[in-house]
């Protein structure tokens, strides 16, 4: 399959406006010493005038070969783990490296973007949750449920505040219960919130608001707040990854698919080839060990007294680290799992690797297309 890079792009608004975000994102390239590596190139076609920017080819193939983004941090000698400039280094670069463009109407969109990814890549980190996919419990303080309307925020209580009390036990109460999707949206969603209060507070509010009366959640949160780039018919490159990507993980076993919350993964991308691991913070799963753990799930997958499948995790660890420790049966899996997913309802010779990525809708005052509904 082949591939071209097409980094980023400003469309839209007026030729000052261009030429404006232009000059704004050459002087945050240049504050991260990147403006050498960087092509820029002013366009007109059927959508309009663009000016794009992507990393030069050179660079790629010695930073992130055939778009390998996991190995940005080894290869550039940075610590995105621990570093917060080194975090943006990743993301930026990274982004230029989209093949798929990512489109920004302005230079102040790109920065609240960017900064999005950096919080929703903390926040990642410090979540710590408990698996359950049935269980309804968030902190009594922050948040009440609701049958039909989901988890509203309590009145008068800040989101952020809220956000950050269920997805990051402080000790005084033991991890709260979450699917691997709903814990994203969490994940997400605190990000998103955290540049609001910066750059749009009063969309801030209308979030918090409308969070009192009815929980955004599953097809809605996808519509209101995210952009889903890629698809099976134009996918990205299978090891390509941005820091504060949403992402999905297929189980390609049709037997052990059928159990609630094992049907795939749904993680965040924190960027120096790690993925959160919601249940265990401090083990983060590379992109290696989330492949070898997802192919073990039809391994822990068993028929209960109740006549259902259920998922012993016990054997799906024990398997694991049988796997991790024996190089021939680790390469086995790793060839088997790095593959794209088969389309829906599809159980062949497919992987668990998805062809597209989701990350936030811009968010900016005017130029924004992030709309709270009522």
């Amino acid at each position: 399959m082949r591939f071209e890079t097409r980094g980023i792009e400003f469309r839209g608004g007026s030729h000052e406006a261009l030429i404006a975000s232009k000059s704004a994102f050459i002087e945050h390239l240049k504050t991260h010493q990147l403006l050498d590596a960087v092509e820029i190139n002013e366009f007109l076609d059927a959508e309009g005038a663009c000016v794009a920017f992507t990393l030069k080819e050179a660079c790629k193939n010695v930073w992130a070969p055939d778009w390998d983004t996991t190995l940005l941090n080894e290869r550039l000698g940075i610590d995105s783990r621990r570093d917060e400039v080194s975090l943006d280094r990743e993301i930026l670069i990274a982004m230029l490296l989209a093949t798929i463009p990512f489109v920004f109407p302005t230079y102040k969109d790109l920065a609240a973007a960017i900064r999005i990814r950096h919080h929703i890549v903390r926040a990642g980190y410090l979540a710590e949750l408990n698996f359950d996919t049935d269980a309804t419990e968030r902190p009594l303080d922050c948040w009440h449920y609701d049958e039909d309307a989901g988890f509203l925020l309590n009145q008068d209580v800040s989101i952020i505040h809220a956000l950050t009390k269920a997805t990051q036990p402080d000790g005084t109460h033991p991890a709260y219960s979450f699917s691997c999707y709903r814990a994203t949206e969490y994940v997400i969603l605190l990000g998103i919130a955290q540049e609001l209060q910066h750059s749009n507070p009063d969309l801030l509010k209308r979030l918090e608001k409308r969070s009192e009366k009815r929980a955004i959640r599953s097809g809605e949160f996808h519509e209101v707040f995210l952009r889903e780039y890629g698809a099976i018919e134009h996918p990205f490159p299978m090891k390509y990854y941005v820091p504060g990507d949403r992402v999905w993980f297929r189980n390609p076993d049709d037997r052990s698919s059928d159990i609630s919350g094992y049907e795939g993964s749904w993680v965040i991308y924190l960027g120096h080839n790690l993925f959160t691991n919601f249940w265990k913070r401090n083990s983060p799963f590379t992109l290696q060990t989330k492949c070898v753990e997802v192919f073990h799930w039809k391994d822990g997958a068993y028929l209960g007294e109740d006549g259902e499948l259920h998922m012993d995790e016990s054997i799906v660890e024990l398997e694991v680290a049988k796997s991790l420790a024996d190089p021939g049966r680790y390469a086995q899996i790793l060839e088997r799992m790095m593959r794209y997913r088969d389309p829906k309802g599809v159980y062949d010779q497919g992987g668990c690797i998805d062809t597209s990525r989701e990350s936030p809708r811009w968010v900016c005052p005017s130029t924004g297309d992030l709309v709270i509904p009522d």
